[in-house]
């Protein structure tokens, strides 16, 4: 792989997280609409705009012909449903926390997630962890500890966010098609739903599409291409950048959404949670420099045989 390539594709990956960690400002200008009508736009709109993307890269036939290929594939067509709401599940729950002031607690969601989908890994695909990969778990764990204790309440949104996410990332590793066509089969999937949906709140004359303002109308339709370029771009980059480098820049999007948290919108960020971030930095730290191979694994392993003998 050329140094060109590889610095391009860490553009690529890095301008998709930092458009994902910015994307509460987006949600935030739409906290006036219901939470479910932004996902059913959000949905509907990536949706169109996916088609527009597959004819203008000249991708239709691609798209035709992994359509016909899921229809003969049952358990893949299954998995890739399975993707498309766990997905939507997702961008509810994201929506939600950030309109309704859970900010920081969804940041932490997102720094979890790597860690959540080494548990999936090892549970599902029977892949084998390493002593510091175990200790990045038992770390993570701790500090959600700390929250849940303090708070006295376990903190479900961060949780249900990294369990989505990493679920989705299984799902989309078991279903090998390129990144514009699947998005696209996926968004395909719920789309009759949540056209369903918004017609329903526009008879009912509780939707926000063409009858609050230009302003709301063009946000909600705009969520479809906030949502489909950062993923377009992530792909993009990730096809051309080392697993590892893409492990450190994953945590760009959490981190300014924690900031965004904190200093823009005000929300209280206690001592308390700032003992369970450490944690969970510390963890992320070592599950990084871990996959760099920069920790002495081997070392490790040597030295315990040796005791072993003894």
């Amino acid at each position: 792989m050329k140094k060109t390539d590889t610095q391009m594709g860490a553009i690529y990956a890095g301008f998709s997280y930092f458009i994902w960690g910015l994307l509460p400002i987006y949600w935030k200008l739409l906290d006036h609409v219901n939470a479910m009508e932004i996902l059913a736009n959000r949905i509907f709109w990536s949706f169109i705009f996916m088609l527009i993307v597959l004819f203008f890269t000249k991708k239709w036939g691609l798209f035709v012909h992994t359509l016909k290929g899921f229809a003969k594939n049952k358990k893949q067509m299954y998995a890739l449903a399975i993707a498309s709401f766990i997905i939507s599940g997702n961008w509810f729950i994201y929506i939600w926390a950030v309109n309704s002031g859970h900010m920081i607690e969804a940041s932490l969601g997102y720094y979890i997630n790597p860690l959540v989908s080494i548990l999936l890994g090892m549970i599902v695909l029977k892949e084998k962890l390493t002593f510091y990969q175990y200790g990045s778990f038992i770390l993570a764990a701790i500090g959600v500890l700390v929250i849940t204790i303090s708070h006295g309440t376990f903190p479900w949104i961060a949780i249900s966010l990294a369990l989505t996410f990493a679920s989705y990332g299984l799902a989309k590793k078991l279903i090998n098609v390129d990144s514009a066509v699947g998005l696209t089969l996926e968004t395909l999937i719920i789309s009759p739903i949540a056209a369903i949906y918004m017609i329903f709140l526009l008879v009912n004359g509780s939707s926000s599409v063409l009858t609050a303002s230009l302003g709301t109308d063009l946000l909600l339709m705009g969520a479809g291409v906030a949502t489909a370029v950062p993923l377009l771009y992530f792909a993009k980059g990730a096809q051309k950048i080392p697993l590892s480098l893409l492990g450190f820049l994953q945590y760009i999007a959490p981190t300014l959404t924690l900031l965004l948290g904190v200093f823009v919108y005000q929300e209280h960020f206690t001592k308390t949670q700032l003992l369970a971030f450490l944690f969970i930095w510390s963890a992320l730290t070592i599950y990084s420099l871990s996959k760099t191979k920069l920790l002495p694994e081997k070392g490790f392993k040597l030295r315990k045989e040796k005791r072993a003998t003894l």
